[in-house]
């Protein structure tokens, strides 16, 4: 039997870095940049006024100048008066400082009303000027030429406003997986419709979807597939010639119907992991039509079972596709109520967090088939191999499902 580890060092070898794109500047949050950025025009690119004032020669601007108004600046003018001797501009804030001027008078600082009002023919200055009090410089922020958003920022909303900042349209983002999500079984009906004798509603594979997206992939495809060999062999051509990832749910077990095994055993490995749920597991590189390589995830059956198993593996698995960290983060939080688990397994609980402290999302705990309770799980508390039980006021780790 593996440990944890042990497969998850076997899954993250399947990952290579995927290509980049050219991405909208304002698109592709939680993508990885693939080059540094370096300025095309300075921040800001011309000097300009940080406050709505006037415009003026600081050697004029005393205490009770009369300065004659010479035009209006606002701000985005494409054009600009001269300031001379004894005169000012009226301006606006981010507005270009006008040749002449070498500082700016707040309004507040003149005998002008704040706010919108007819430009004045003159204004008188309360309080001297400074030479540059008021003026943003051109490159004050960031100097054309200089490095701003290094590659391997992870995009968001912040590096896109200061990629746009800098000139850029678009920006080479590394893209999303493509990922092919199966969920295998005869029993399988579609969500909402009648069931039969025997059947249950798919859910794994809505799950896989909506964890693939929140992972950063793509689901390129969804389907259900019974346990039949051939036709499960046709959709995982069709699959493997769509997606970089192929991830199925079920079929992986000893059982007389265990389709996957059937047909991909050979090409896949197949193990047990001393974990709990999940412990059947399934990884390797399929060949699509081309040749290509194809990631292949094959998680059990039980939906408790995908859910721990996706956060466990299909997380970094995609995560290592885009060159983002892998690592998955936990805190150490106290038990409120305790709970059983297996020896020489590494059990992983879906929990609540209640007033700081943890309990099962469901009064039976961490069985594999408990899929209704895993919306109300805050996260995942794992109970280490060689610890059988933990009770109230015992410690552990719980990793986050975000």
């Amino acid at each position: 039997m593996l440990s944890v580890e042990e497969y998850l060092g076997r899954v993250l070898a399947l990952a290579s870095l995927l290509p980049a794109e050219a991405t909208p500047v304002g698109e592709g949050r939680g993508r990885v940049l693939t080059e540094d950025l370096t300025a095309r025009v300075a921040v800001p690119p011309f000097d300009n006024s940080a406050m709505d004032g006037f415009a003026v020669r600081a050697a004029d601007a005393t205490p009770g100048a009369v300065l004659s108004v010479v035009g209006d600046i606002p701000a985005g003018a494409t054009s600009t008066p001269t300031v001379g001797p004894g005169e000012a501009a009226r301006i606006m804030t981010g507005a270009p400082m006008p040749p002449g001027a070498d500082a700016v008078v707040p309004v507040e600082a003149t005998d002008q009303p704040m706010g919108a009002a007819p430009l004045p023919d003159r204004v008188v200055v309360s309080e001297a000027a400074v030479p540059g009090r008021h003026v943003r410089r051109a490159g004050e922020d960031v100097r054309a030429g200089d490095t701003v958003l290094p590659s391997g920022t992870v995009w968001g909303a912040e590096a896109a406003s200061a990629a746009a900042s800098i000139g850029f349209g678009s920006v080479p983002l590394r893209r999303r997986p493509r990922v092919a999500v199966l969920s295998t079984g005869s029993e399988l009906a579609p969500a909402g419709e009648p069931l039969g004798f025997g059947q249950i509603p798919d859910s794994n594979s809505i799950l896989l979807a909506g964890l693939v997206e929140r992972f950063g992939g793509r689901v390129v495809l969804r389907r259900s597939v019974p346990d039949d060999g051939a036709q499960f062999a046709r959709v995982l051509d069709e699959a493997s010639a769509a997606a970089d990832v192929v991830v199925t749910s079920g079929g992986v077990s000893v059982g007389a119907f265990e389709v996957v095994r059937q047909v991909v055993e050979g090409e896949i490995e197949f193990v047990k992991v001393a974990m709990q749920p999940g412990k059947p597991q399934a990884c390797g590189a399929l060949r699509d039509r081309d040749g290509r390589p194809v990631a292949f995830l094959g998680l059990p059956g039980n939906p408790v079972s995908v859910f721990v198993s996706a956060w466990a593996y299909l997380r970094p698995l995609l995560a290592a596709f885009q060159g983002l960290p892998t690592l998955w983060p936990s805190t150490q939080l106290p038990v409120a109520e305790g709970w059983h688990s297996p020896p020489g397994r590494r059990q992983y609980t879906p929990v609540r967090i209640v007033d700081g402290a943890v309990q099962p999302s469901h009064r039976l705990g961490s069985g594999s088939h408990l899929v209704a309770s895993l919306h109300l799980a805050d996260g995942l508390a794992v109970v280490p191999e060689l610890v059988e039980a933990v009770s109230p006021g015992d410690v552990v780790a719980v990793h986050g499902l975000t």
